[in-house]
């Protein structure tokens, strides 16, 4: 309990639960140990223990709604809270959970699920599977409930911190999310630092508000932030948050010598959306839904990372004239017809990808500015 809950190693503490429990004479072949999460886009994370090995896994929403859960013992406990005493033999193929057939087929004799309780008042779920010829015993059981709490004490606080992380990522991204839960959460505190800016645009959106019912709107929005998020991360970028149809994106430099190499992520990422865009609008004129379009702007400078807000409610974003140039150079795609426009230094780090597009007034920016649009 006391060195399993500090070491932040779930393996590590269900192979030792396990093993001990085999050395006490509990016959342990298979154990699963399910831990829920407060996450809106996993549902639950999990250990299997064999002896073979011990891995851990990751469950989503979707998941939930196969036959992979449905009818499985652990909806069975959740939902009627008590455990589940199965034998693995004489199995009905056309009843009995998938689950249950595959262990018996790997020479599973016997089945055991119980729930593990935590201090907020969550409810978690384990399994245990024998190939003893003899089954479980109820002294066996009886030895595995008793180790429970155990195992809850040292697993809650991982459980606990795992979820924090995991919904503060969702929401927040992965640097803002660590730096958060790090303890930057004083309101005005910030760092200064150079970034990527990148803003995108669905073009057409109060159009599409207007005319549109509300499902054709959500599905509209998922399907384009899907691509933006999954392009910006993929080349290592932040999504620090969506403003309406609007999605602000940072590519941190660490040191000058990132620069280039950031600014090029940065363009990628664009190309990554343009790509993903085009499949996007396959499958929408397909199903008799109209194509979306995008603006992307991109710049790079200095800016001020961290909280701003009340002292109830805080809000951790990206502030600075780069920030502000990225938003009004997005703002120009709609009216110079390019849909990716980056400043120079942004340009100047991958030029064979680049055409100019004229110096341009910007908005709130003192002086015009060379513009440049990436060639399609």
């Amino acid at each position: 309990m006391n060195e399993g809950r500090r070491s932040n190693d779930p393996v590590r503490i269900v192979s030792h639960f396990c093993t001990s429990l085999i050395e006490a004479g509990v016959p342990l072949w298979r154990v699963n140990i399910g831990q829920r999460f407060a996450n809106p886009l996993l549902i639950a994370w999990g250990v299997v223990w064999t002896p073979e090995e011990t891995e851990s896994y990751d469950v989503t929403h979707a998941r939930m709604l196969t036959d992979g859960y449905v009818g499985s013992s652990f909806e069975y406990i959740l939902e009627n809270r008590r455990p589940l005493h199965k034998s693995l033999r004489g199995l009905d193929p056309e009843t009995d959970h998938i689950s249950y057939l595959e262990f018996a087929e790997l020479g599973g004799t016997d089945y055991y699920a119980t729930l593990l309780y935590y201090g907020d008042s969550s409810l978690h779920g384990c399994t245990f599977v024998t190939r003893s010829k003899d089954g479980f015993s109820p002294r066996h059981l009886e030895m595995i409930e008793a180790a429970l709490p155990a195992l809850s004490s040292a697993m809650e606080p991982i459980t606990m911190r795992k979820s924090s992380r995991s919904l503060l990522r969702t929401y927040l991204g992965n640097g803002p999310s660590e730096a958060i839960y790090n303890g930057t959460i004083k309101r005005g505190e910030r760092t200064s630092l150079e970034a990527v800016v990148m803003f995108s645009d669905l073009r057409g959106f109060t159009a599409l508000t207007d005319t549109a019912d509300e499902e054709n709107v959500f599905d509209a929005l998922d399907g384009y932030f899907d691509l933006i998020v999954q392009a910006v991360e993929d080349n290592g970028g932040d999504v620090l948050k969506f403003m309406g149809d609007g999605v602000l994106s940072v590519f941190t430099i660490d040191a000058p010598r990132d620069r280039a190499h950031q600014c090029c992520q940065s363009v990628r990422a664009a190309q990554d959306a343009l790509a993903g865009l085009a499949a996007l609008d396959k499958s929408r004129i397909e199903q008799g839904k109209p194509p979306l379009d995008i603006g992307i702007g991109i710049n790079v400078g200095q800016v001020s990372y961290g909280n701003i807000g009340s002292p109830g409610r805080l809000d951790f974003t990206v502030l600075g004239g780069a920030v502000n140039v990225a938003s009004r150079v997005e703002g120009l795609t709609k009216s110079l017809g390019h849909r990716v426009l980056t400043t120079t230094a942004v340009a100047e780090a991958a030029p064979e990808l680049f055409s100019k597009c004229g110096v341009h007034s910007i908005r709130g920016i003192t002086g015009a500015i060379e513009l440049f649009h990436l060639i399609e």
